[in-house]
């Protein structure tokens, strides 16, 4: 019986240790997401999140980040903070008559910021994945991470399978969208996410990867407006700020020459891709959604979550 007991308290000290060692392992990511957050202007979350998914129905996360103006470069003081990424419904909520919800949607304000939350379970976000969705890809590949899991590593290693040449098309739709937006209110705003939009998606076309971030893409992509700064600038003092009130704002005739010839350089990068025309992912895709809910093998397990310290 000493013995046994032994062995038990051995058990538990070598897996107190092997803890130790996995939290001074994602020591160095977690501060480095806690800088990322803080470096786009996102408020400290505390434990918010976690409290307000609990409230709702009580299921793991998978991940979730930080998308909308923060990931995009051009907040402003009054921005809300969108929540995006993915939790796991347990089986028990599949197997029976009743359909589950989905998706979960929450609003709230914090310290008088609005928070924005949206997660999917994690098989549809997968299906979101395989439709050519290049805005639940930049919610997975965020920097600006809030909750993540061995399972949001695995599914963001994924991502570079499901990537097309087709994904133009969704931020050529996107961007006149927007377009027209802008054209109805004069906001900067929806200007923004015009040349936004376009410009992730001839960077993507070229390079393969997904950047979400404008500044970043002004600096990268040499047909960039010499303008975009001025307007990141004006909306980050105004969330709602308009172009008229702008001193010195290009003219609306410009500002549709340059969208325009950015959709033409799409359509070119788009031909001159050398991202795949089929996509790929769908198996392994499955078979992560399998493992995750039915807790088998790697990247499963809610004793394998990881956090970044804010939420």
């Amino acid at each position: 019986m000493r013995s046994a007991g032994v062995a038990t308290a051995r058990a538990a000290a070598e897996a107190a240790a092997r803890a130790v060692e996995r939290a001074a392992e994602r020591a160095p990511a977690q501060a480095a997401a806690r800088d990322a957050l803080a470096a786009a202007g996102v408020p400290e979350l505390g434990g918010v999140l976690s409290e307000v998914l609990a409230q709702e129905v009580g299921q793991p996360l998978v991940f979730a980040s930080v998308s909308g103006a923060h990931l995009y470069g051009f907040p402003s003081a009054d921005s809300d903070v969108d929540l995006r990424g993915a939790h796991l419904l347990p089986v028990e909520d599949l197997v029976g008559l009743e359909t589950p919800r989905e998706t979960l949607s929450r609003m709230w304000l914090r310290d008088g910021v609005e928070m924005d939350l949206v997660t999917h379970d994690l098989a549809k976000f997968a299906r979101l994945m395989l439709r050519r969705n290049g805005y639940v890809l930049e919610q997975l590949l965020s920097p600006l991470v809030v909750r993540t899991t061995p399972v949001h590593a695995e599914l963001a290693a994924l991502a570079p399978a499901v990537l097309t040449r087709h994904h133009a098309h969704h931020y050529r739709g996107f961007a006149r969208t927007q377009w027209r937006l802008f054209d109805r209110t004069d906001e900067l705003k929806p200007l923004l996410y015009t040349f936004r939009a376009l410009l992730t998606g001839i960077h993507l076309m070229r390079n393969g990867e997904v950047q979400a971030h404008l500044p970043t893409l002004a600096a990268e992509v040499p047909s960039a407006p010499p303008y975009l700064a001025e307007l990141v600038a004006a909306k980050a003092a105004a969330e709602h700020g308009l172009r008229r009130e702008l001193s010195g704002a290009p003219a609306p005739e410009r500002l549709l020459a340059d969208t325009e010839a950015l959709q033409e350089e799409l359509a070119a990068a788009e031909q001159a891709s050398r991202l795949p025309g089929l996509q790929g992912g769908h198996r392994e895709l499955h078979e992560l959604v399998v493992r995750a809910r039915t807790g088998a093998g790697p990247g499963s397990g809610e004793g394998r979550t990881g956090a970044t310290g804010r939420s």
